[in-house]
């Protein structure tokens, strides 16, 4: 899961990047409005984190502009405003949740576990897809009932996968995803993640649709 954080006070900034990195997410972040806005017009992004109070553009303005472009990647305000017409104005901009500073961080990660489990469309942590299941929470997969062991961009590539079975990610798509900005990238680092993906899994799992991406095979079996 790729998640953007725009937050232009550096000390909290850098402290929910090390809180979030840990769980396993990939998370750039930015300080600015206008820099926010033009990388969600043109980056992948699974969740927004925002603060309000920003230079550049305020917050609320960012949200709005993603809104209006047709984007309906979950968005969880930031702010230490807490008066009830604040928050009131910050979900009818089109955020779908808001936490008030400070906050704990185990209650920031409960909210971004519900917030991706809801644009999923799942009620809870677990993705079952018969022989292959798959639990956000824990980051665990099991595979005919028996664990297997995945690094962190490897689970993160066979979820997106495995939430949509049978729909082509292209290229560029799943590399946003897996690679933020302050990682270095080799050219092949995609399919040496899905080549070891079938290893651990099954060779048919994943199909490749040459010049364009990859798809889980709903109806593929081992």
């Amino acid at each position: 899961m790729r998640l953007l954080l725009i937050e232009d006070d550096a000390s909290l900034r850098e402290g929910i990047r090390t809180a979030l990195k840990s769980e396993g997410y990939t998370l750039d972040s930015l300080s600015d409005g206008l820099q926010a806005v033009h990388a969600l017009q043109h980056e992948v992004f699974d969740l927004v984190l925002l603060d309000l109070g920003l230079p550049g553009l305020d917050g609320l303005s960012v949200l709005k502009t993603l809104r209006a472009d047709g984007k309906a990647t979950p968005v969880l305000i930031l702010t230490a405003r807490d008066a009830v017409t604040d928050r009131i104005t910050g979900l009818d901009s089109g955020a779908d949740d808001y936490l008030i500073k400070p906050f704990e961080i185990t209650e920031l990660k409960a909210r971004i576990r519900a917030l991706l489990r809801r644009s999923a469309g799942r009620a809870n942590s677990q993705l079952d897809l018969g022989i292959l299941r798959l639990d956000v929470n824990s980051q665990s997969v099991f595979f005919q009932e028996a664990p297997v062991s995945l690094t962190r961009r490897e689970f993160a590539l066979l979820h997106e996968l495995a939430h949509q079975p049978g729909h082509v990610f292209t290229r560029d798509h799943l590399q946003q995803l897996l690679y933020g900005w302050d990682d270095d990238v080799e050219s092949n680092a995609l399919e040496v993640h899905v080549h070891h993906l079938r290893k651990k899994l099954f060779p048919g799992l994943i199909r490749t649709l040459r010049g364009v991406g990859y798809a889980l095979d709903k109806d593929a079996r081992p």
